[in-house]
This record gives structure tokens, C-alpha cells and sequence, in this order.
């Protein structure tokens, strides 16, 4: 299982402690230092069922720097993968990624729902 984190981030800190509480074993990435691919996000997006506007982190400060509220409507999905790809702190955080799903942000009871499983 991939976890996908930006360490300063307290919603990635609070879900880095639920994965521990729970003896979740996982492998911590560090979403910044190591962007995700445009091939992991469009296999993401695909295998997640969400649409890719989920994937952007619409709270962050890099997200209202390019004004991407008013430009991405105007982007082929193509070029939204690309413009993730290109900075992991446009992305949502936390990711929890494994074979069998794709979480994206942090939802205590939603994660437990798909780790229960």
C-alpha cells in the first residue's frame, strides 16, 4: 500500500496516525519530494472512479497561484494530468493508493469502510 503525504500537512499527519493505530502497513511517500507520474495519476483517476478534479488540492496555495479555479474547465484531461504531474503540491493529500483502491484526501470513515474489506 502506497501512502502519498506531504509531512507539514496535518490532515496527512492525522491519516499517517489512523494507518498506524490501526497496524495499517504501508509505504510512505513523500508527495512533494517525489511528484506522482502522469502514468500513476491517469491509472489513479481511472481505477479511483472520481473525477480528476478530485485529484487537484484546491486549498493549496499553488492550486490559487495559476488561478486554476477559472483555468481548468478550459484544460483537456491530458493537460490537468500534465499540470499534476508537474508539482506534487498540486494534488490532493493524502493518497492511499493499493491494487484494490484509490482514496483520495482524508475521510476517517471512508477509509475504514474500504480497509475493512
Amino acid at each position: 500500500m502506497l501512502f502519498l503525504q506531504y509531512p507539514p500537512c496535518s490532515t496527512c499527519r492525522k491519516a499517517q496516525k489512523w494507518l498506524e493505530e490501526r497496524n495499517v502497513s504501508y509505504k510512505a511517500r513523500h508527495i512533494k519530494e517525489e511528484n506522482p507520474t502522469l502514468e500513476e495519476l491517469r491509472d489513479w483517476v481511472r481505477r479511483s472512479g472520481l473525477p480528476l478534479k478530485r485529484f487537484f488540492n484546491t486549498s493549496g496555495q499553488a492550486y490559487k497561484v495559476l488561478g486554476l479555479k477559472d483555468k481548468l474547465p478550459t484544460l483537456s484531461e491530458e493537460e490537468q494530468l500534465a499540470l499534476l504531474a508537474s508539482d506534487g503540491m498540486l494534488v490532493k493529500r493524502p493518497l492511499l493508493v493499493d491494487d484494490a483502491f484509490v482514496l483520495v484526501g482524508f475521510k476517517p470513515a471512508e477509509w475504514e469502510t474500504v480497509l475493512s474489506k
